[in-house]
């Protein structure tokens, strides 16, 4: 017997004899196959075609488990309870290692699952109690990904701090679809459990209850951000220092606890809360707002746990005492070759605004211009805005990098700009974002142009604020 399929453990032992295979030295080698299957070649040929999602998983399944893949509701290991997932990680720029998508667990029956209301005995947690993690790692120069080699192979279930949030996340995500807005369920509604889009073609639709709207089909999944920090964590071993906001607690709704937690110094000015927490300085640091927030919610640095598993980004804001922000915010500097080639539900700006959950941090200045603390808040992009004026700015500038001007007019030694103005839209833009006018890309006929980024326009995130 290759394995006791009984015992989590003993799948998880003669799991470990994967890490250092490729994908290719499985297909190749002889187990004495107890299913039937293609030849080597073929079932090679055919799970390594990248269209087809499920390949490498099924090699796995079918050539070293010997189990035949198949589609049933059941965990995969069903008499240990064990649900299998083959997911790549990567290798950073600066050495640390993440995961490089969402796990995506169990997909979403938008008219069953209002009806689950009790979270341990639901279908997610049937199916996803106990994962058995196969990461291999993913290299943008390996073209073949059969010649992906396996690294770790460990078994998984959330901590008991963890699944109190996960809980919270199910419960949030079964809440909007029975109030019928299936339709308008973002990744960033939640911190560590997410409700993912599971279908490239944005035709494909589902009913759903309570609501004549159709929905996209979705999939529970755990956030990338929350697999990173189980990669570095449970699985790799090498621990980055993460600080703690919550201590000694299992919160489950960790939105309330940071609010209400840092709110409490509403109304303090920037100099009261210097004091309160020693920070002296001949000059004012310019991460000193963030800092404070930090300070507020019982850290010394900005590396705090719960916003690295979320996704959670602290942005502070400086409202003027004539009640407007003087700053728009600023997103990472696109590539003008790549958009060309991406659509909006698969593009790197959609993809981060609708995972990404903010931390807004506000302050505003007094009459003798120092700044107050005001207030703290989580704020998500809503569907509409994301899939209607976002959207319609990133088309639009999709469309001029397919086919840029002609001409490229340059004022008093600048480019004059090309791509969706503040002016245009009411939610965002599109400007510079380089280090001067020298700091270029290329455009898709070769020429050269200043680096540029998406923008949320100032008043939009004033409105925001004010209706908070």
């Amino acid at each position: 017997m290759l394995y006791d399929k009984t015992d989590k453990y003993s799948i998880e032992k003669y799991a470990q004899k994967l890490v250092g295979k490729t994908f290719n030295d499985i297909c190749k080698e002889d187990l004495n196959d107890t299913i039937v299957i293609e030849s080597e070649n073929t079932y090679a040929l055919a799970h390594g075609n990248k269209k087809r999602k499920g390949g490498l998983g099924e090699i796995v399944e079918e050539r070293f488990f010997q189990y035949k893949a198949n589609s049933d509701s059941s965990p995969d290991f069903k008499e240990a309870g064990v649900e299998l997932k083959v997911t790549p990680y990567k290798i950073n720029k600066n050495k640390s290692i993440s995961a490089k998508e969402r796990l995506v667990l169990t997909m979403i029956d938008y008219n069953s699952v209002i009806n689950e209301k009790e979270f341990d005995s639901s279908h997610f947690w049937y199916k996803s109690q106990w994962l058995l993690l196969v990461y291999y790692l993913w290299q943008k120069e390996i073209k073949d990904r059969l010649d992906y080699r396996i690294d770790y192979a460990r078994l998984f279930t959330p901590s008991e701090e963890d699944l109190e949030v996960i809980r919270n996340d199910y419960f949030k995500i079964i809440e909007k679809i029975e109030a019928g807005y299936a339709h308008e369920l973002s990744e960033s509604d939640t911190m560590y459990l997410s409700a993912c889009t599971k279908s490239s073609d944005s035709s494909v639709v589902r009913a759903q209850p309570n609501s004549d709207i159709p929905a996209k089909p979705r999939a529970f999944a755990y956030k990338s951000s929350y697999m990173t920090y189980v990669l570095n964590h449970y699985i790799h071993g090498a621990k980055p220092k993460y600080e703690s906001i919550i201590k000694n607690d299992n919160i489950k709704d960790i939105e309330a606890y940071i609010t209400d937690k840092i709110n409490k110094h509403k109304g303090k000015s920037v100099t009261e809360l210097c004091a309160d927490y020693d920070i002296e300085f001949d000059k004012i640091p310019k991460n000193l707002y963030a800092m404070l927030a930090y300070r507020m919610l019982g850290i010394t640095s900005n590396n705090a746990e719960e916003f690295v598993k979320a996704n959670i980004k602290v942005k502070t804001i400086r409202i003027d005492k004539n009640n407007t922000i003087k700053e728009n915010m600023s997103f990472p500097t696109f590539d003008f070759i790549s958009i060309t080639k991406q659509d909006w539900e698969e593009s790197e700006f959609y993809e981060l605004l609708s995972s990404t959950k903010f931390l807004f941090i506000v302050y505003h200045e007094r009459e003798d211009g120092l700044y107050n603390f005001d207030h703290a808040q989580f704020w998500n992009i809503p569907y509409k805005t994301l899939n209607g004026e976002v959207k319609e700015v990133w088309e639009e500038t999709k469309q001029i990098a397919l086919n840029p001007p002609s001409v490229l007019k340059q004022v008093n030694g600048k480019y004059k700009g090309i791509f969706p103005k503040k002016t245009d839209n009411p939610v965002c833009h599109v400007r510079p974002h380089g280090k001067d006018s020298k700091d270029t890309l290329p455009l898709i006929d070769g020429r050269e142009y200043p680096k540029q980024c998406f923008w949320l326009n100032n008043s939009y995130i004033l409105s925001v604020i004010e209706n908070n």
